[in-house]
C-alpha cells in the first residue's frame, strides 16, 4: 500500500537523544581516561618531590645506590631497563616479521590457524613462569651453550667484543632481554599477523603478477600499505618490554653496579628495582628515590610513545596522506 502525503507529513523525525548520550558518555570517557593519567604524574612527582629535592638532576647519571647511606643514582636502573629493551627488540622484531610472514604468505592452510592461536597462547603464560623458567633452565644453557662460544668468537674483536666479555654466568643483561624477547614476540607478531591480512589481495596478485618474488612483494607491498600498523605492533611490544617486571627480577642479577659495558654483567633495571625494594623502603629518602624511579619510567614509556607518533605522522606526510 502506498504511503500518502499526509501520513508522510506525521511521521516524527527519530530523536538524537540517543546521539547526545553517547557522545557525552564516549566524551566522559576520554576525560576519564586524562584525569587519571595525570593523577598518576601528581601522585607520582609528589611522592618523589623528596628525592627531587636532594639529588637534583644529577640522580639520572649516579651509579651508586646505597640505602644505609640515603644516598642514590638512578644510571644503573634506566641503563638496563633501556638496554634490555633493545635487546628484546632486536631479537623480537624479525622474529616476529618472519612468523607473520610465514602465517600470512607461506603456511598450509591446514597449520595456520593451530600455529596462530599456539604463538598467541604465549602470551597468556605469567610473567613469573618465563622468570622461572629463565633462571632455572634458560640461564644454565645459556651461559654454557651460548655465553662461552660468543665470548671466544666475538668477544675477542677490538671494539664489539667489549660486549661479549666476562664470566659467563648465564644471567645477566643480555639473558633478561633474550626472556623479553621471547614474552614480547606473541604480541609484535600478531598484530604484524592481522595488518598483513588486511593488505588487499588486489595488489598482491598485481605484484605477483609481474614476476615479484614472496620477499619482494611483502617488502615493496605489504610493509609500505602496513607500515603504521607494523610500528603499531612494535611499540606496543617495547611497551611491554619497558614495563615488565617479573621475569626481569628472575634473570637480571639485581646489582647497582656498572663495572663494564659487558652484556654478560648482572644488572638492575627499574621495575626489577620498585620489586625488589619497595616492599622494604623505609619512609624518607629511600621511598622518594624509588617513587622517582617510578617516575622516570613513566617519563619514558611516555617519550617512546610520542615518538612513535611523530614518526607515524611523519610517514604519513610523505605519502600525502595527512
Amino acid at each position: 500500500m502506498a504511503t500518502t502525503p499526509s501520513e508522510i507529513r506525521n511521521v516524527q523525525p527519530p530523536s538524537r537523544m540517543g546521539d547526545i548520550l553517547f557522545g557525552g558518555l564516549t566524551r566522559g570517557a576520554a576525560i576519564v581516561t586524562l584525569l587519571l593519567l595525570g593523577g598518576i604524574i601528581v601522585s607520582l612527582a609528589i611522592s618523589a618531590w623528596p628525592s627531587i629535592q636532594t639529588f637534583g638532576a644529577r640522580f639520572l647519571w649516579t651509579a651508586e645506590w646505597d640505602p644505609p647511606a640515603d644516598v642514590y643514582g638512578a644510571l644503573v636502573p634506566i641503563y638496563g631497563t633501556i638496554v634490555t629493551s633493545l635487546i628484546a627488540l632486536i631479537i623480537a622484531v624479525p622474529v616476529s616479521f618472519g612468523i607473520a610472514l610465514f602465517l600470512t604468505e607461506l603456511s598450509p592452510a591446514w597449520l595456520r590457524r593451530p600455529l596462530g592461536t599456539a604463538i598467541e597462547l604465549l602470551a597468556a603464560v605469567p610473567s613469573i613462569v618465563y622468570g622461572m623458567w629463565g633462571l632455572l633452565v634458560f640461564a644454565p644453557i645459556f651461559g654454557e651453550y651460548f655465553q662461552k662460544p660468543l665470548a671466544a668468537t666475538v668477544g675477542q674483536l677490538p671494539v664489539v667484543g667489549k660486549l661479549f666479555q666476562g664470566a659467563p654466568l648465564g644471567i645477566g643483561l643480555l639473558c633478561a632481554g633474550v626472556i623479553l624477547a621471547i614474552m614480547i614476540i606473541p604480541y609484535i607478531a600478531s598484530v604484524m599477523r592481522d595488518v598483513f591480512e588486511v593488505t588487499p589481495v588486489l595488489l598482491k596478485e598485481s605484484a605477483y603478477g609481474v614476476g615479484c618474488t614472496t620477499w619482494e612483494v611483502m617488502w615493496n607491498v605489504v610493509l609500505p600499505y602496513t607500515r603504521a600498523g607494523v610500528i603499531g605492533g612494535v611499540m606496543l611490544g617495547l611497551g611491554r618490554a619497558l614495563g615488565e617486571t617479573m621475569a626481569v627480577t628472575f634473570v637480571i642479577g639485581n646489582t647497582n653496579l656498572l663495572d663494564s659495558a659487558s652484556l654478560f654483567s648482572p644488572g638492575n633495571s627499574i621495575t626489577s628495582a620498585l620489586a625488589n625494594e619497595f616492599a622494604e623502603a623505609g619512609a624518607g629518602l629511600h621511598t622518594a628515590a624509588l617513587m622517582e624511579l617510578g617516575l622516570i619510567l613513566f617519563f619514558i614509556t611516555f617519550v617512546v610513545l610520542a615518538l612513535s607518533k611523530l614518526l607515524l605522522l611523519r610517514l604519513a606526510k610523505n605519502e600525502g596522506t595527512k
